[in-house]
């Protein structure tokens, strides 16, 4: 009779793999915002505000961000009212984490993992600035429902869209999809 170690030993090994992949990233990550000085916004939280604009005034809005002057964000301004802030967690970095700490725990041939990597980050950041537009455009014709769309709505949009990108990982390209078949 195996041991309960060995019967769930793939489980084991997906978690363990998960985590490392998790800290690992997370640890660098704040390390790396850990190099910015107070109240000054990190590069992927300035792109991801500038893009934002970018597409807004693509929609027809007048658009624009300034640098907060108390906290390491920006103001987002749509048609001269400010509507929103982005912070360091509008940047979609924490989902991308998630999203590379599963594909690698769930592995799958090498080649596979880094184009699946590197394609599923590509999708992430643009439906995140996609998010953030339409989320600006929604709060500027509806501020009464700021905790419904900023709270429910939007998260579900990306973090469905991080599941259904695990769906097609693990029943395409990872080697369990290749003992299924």
């Amino acid at each position: 009779m195996k041991s309960y170690f060995e019967q769930y030993r793939p489980f084991f090994a997906f978690l363990l793999r998960f985590f490392l992949v998790y800290v690992l990233l997370s640890v660098f990550y704040q390390s790396h915002l850990s190099t910015y000085p107070r109240f000054t916004p990190d590069v992927i939280t300035s792109e991801v505000a500038d893009e934002s604009v970018t597409l807004l005034k693509w929609m027809n809005y007048r658009a624009s961000v300034d640098r907060s002057p108390s906290e390491p964000s920006y103001l987002l301004k749509l048609e001269g009212e400010n509507v929103a802030r982005i912070i360091e967690g509008c940047n979609a970095v924490s989902v991308a984490i998630l999203f590379v700490s599963f594909v690698v725990a769930f592995r799958g041939r090498t080649i596979h993992t880094i184009l699946f990597i590197v394609g599923g980050i590509v999708v992430i950041h643009i439906l995140n600035i996609i998010r953030i537009a339409l989320l600006a455009a929604a709060l500027l014709r509806f501020p009464e429902y700021e905790h419904l769309l900023h709270g429910v709505v939007f998260p579900l949009f990306i973090y469905g869209v991080v599941f259904l990108l695990w769906v097609v990982w693990v029943n395409r390209f990872s080697l369990y999809a290749g003992k299924k078949k």
